[in-house]
């Protein structure tokens, strides 16, 4: 038995012998049945998210090709928009759905999943697999209570994205970056600094990245009750700035990431915090406004910080894989999973769609192809040393709820009635008390 202590001071066994292994190993096979020594491939129901690039597709083929014949990754595509992926897995979950087999999850899922008992521990032997040559942010994101229960695929950070013939050298701080878009404006130039302001998760990834790079936590350490104070104070500030300024898109508190990645190639921003994914959209479409090339001085550059004496702690994205504890293909599904987190797998994640690989060995001896496809890889890499993860707790999405409903309209923030009202309403979301708005 091994006992490794992730970046977050979790300890977390892992058995590469033993009788526990043996146990563990036995009782996933247990809930087999016959099914996998049956004539032809087994059919392995892979619920994630869409993909437009098509790289999950390739993974699931490549792995169901190396297989040898013993299963088929079927891979069924979930709703487009987080919530509504979710909404869908746990109605499934919630009905011991025996046709779910592996389940491509939010990184915010995992405890919530565990806790109902919807997702399979990891085996201590494969647990280890997984481990081995991971990021500990990616890591963190798979453990509940000290087990592994979902396995990093792919991570993810924000960058700063801008155009250079704009802005020369891209801003180090919020206030920089807005004072910038500001004086755009008045120049009559393209100014707009696109980000996710809706009602949903992606404005909950701000407030939390903005209050992290503060120097604060929503959440205490052990999730129990709410950290704000005047970090949050602080995000609130610069949310409301942004949102009440020439600098903000009109349509700010409709946008979610593509709205953000349109209006950049429309030519009407300056500046896009979003996902890698924007990189290869803009290479692909070569877009053009007012005779500009905007591909050609498409650039990227470090997330802006809060404090300029501290760095930027940027949220990590993702996607996990769980193996459903409803699945009649459990050994098989795992043995799948793995294949399908390898580093065959992350390559074709990261250079056809763009997928930031949870595997060291990317960011550090990068091959040729992915460093040519995945160009700005030293600055996720980078990021990811400072990274910050969402809170983790069963009651995530009605915190997520709480945090969206009091920040989205962001120009309607007003700071500190604002903190007040979501301390009060996280603490009751925390004790299952109330309503979620």
């Amino acid at each position: 038995m091994v006992t490794r202590t992730t970046p977050s001071g979790a300890a977390v066994q892992f058995g590469a012998t033993g009788t526990l292994v043996v146990g563990l190993a036995l009782s996933v096979l247990a809930g087999c049945g016959t099914d996998e020594r049956a004539a032809g491939p087994v059919v392995l129901d892979y619920y994630a998210p869409p993909d437009v690039s098509g790289a999950y597709q390739q993974v699931a083929d490549d792995c169901s090709t190396q297989s040898g014949g013993r299963y088929r990754i079927n891979y069924i595509r979930l709703p487009t928009a987080a919530d509504g992926q979710r909404q869908q897995l746990v109605r499934r979950l919630a009905a011991r759905d025996e046709s779910m087999d592996i389940l491509g999850i939010d990184i915010t899922w995992t405890a919530e999943f565990a806790e109902a008992g919807w997702i399979k521990p990891w085996p201590g032997e494969l647990a280890a697999q997984v481990a081995e040559g991971t990021l500990g942010s990616a890591m963190e994101t798979g453990i509940w209570e000290g087990r592994l229960f979902a396995a990093p695929f792919v991570t993810n950070v924000q960058l700063l994205w801008y155009r250079s013939d704009l802005v020369p050298e891209p801003p180090e701080t919020w206030d920089e970056m807005i004072d910038m878009a500001e004086r755009l404006a008045r120049e009559g130039k393209p100014h707009y600094v696109e980000i996710q302001g809706a009602q949903y998760e992606g404005v909950t990834v701000w407030f939390n990245t903005l209050v992290a790079s503060a120097g604060g936590s929503i959440l205490n350490d052990d999730s129990s009750a709410p950290s704000l104070g005047q970090p949050a104070l602080r995000a609130l500030e610069i949310m409301k700035r942004l949102a009440t300024s020439p600098a903000a898109d009109p349509s700010l508190s409709n946008q979610m990431e593509d709205q953000n990645r349109l209006a950049m190639e429309a030519g009407r921003a300056a500046f896009e915090l979003n996902w890698p994914y924007v990189w290869a959209s803009m290479q692909a479409n070569e877009p053009t406004a007012d005779g500009v090339d905007l591909s050609e001085g498409f650039r990227w550059a470090p997330y802006p910080a809060v404090d300029p004496d501290l760095p930027a702690h940027v949220t990590t994205g993702g996607l996990d894989l769980a193996v459903s504890n409803y699945t009649r293909h459990a050994a098989l599904a795992f043995d799948a999973a793995l294949c399908m987190r390898n580093h065959r797998s992350q390559h074709i994640a990261a250079v056809r769609g763009g997928f930031s690989p949870t595997l060291e060995e990317f960011y550090l001896n990068p091959d040729e192809e992915f460093a040519r496809q995945f160009p700005f890889y030293e600055a996720i890499y980078a990021q990811l040393q400072n990274a910050t993860n969402r809170p983790k707790t069963p009651a995530y999405q009605s915190v997520s709820i709480v945090i969206s409903h009091n920040v989205s309209p962001p120009d309607e923030i007003e700071p500190r009635s604002t903190l007040r009202k979501m301390e009060e309403q996280i603490r009751d979301a925390l004790a299952s008390r109330g309503l979620v708005p």
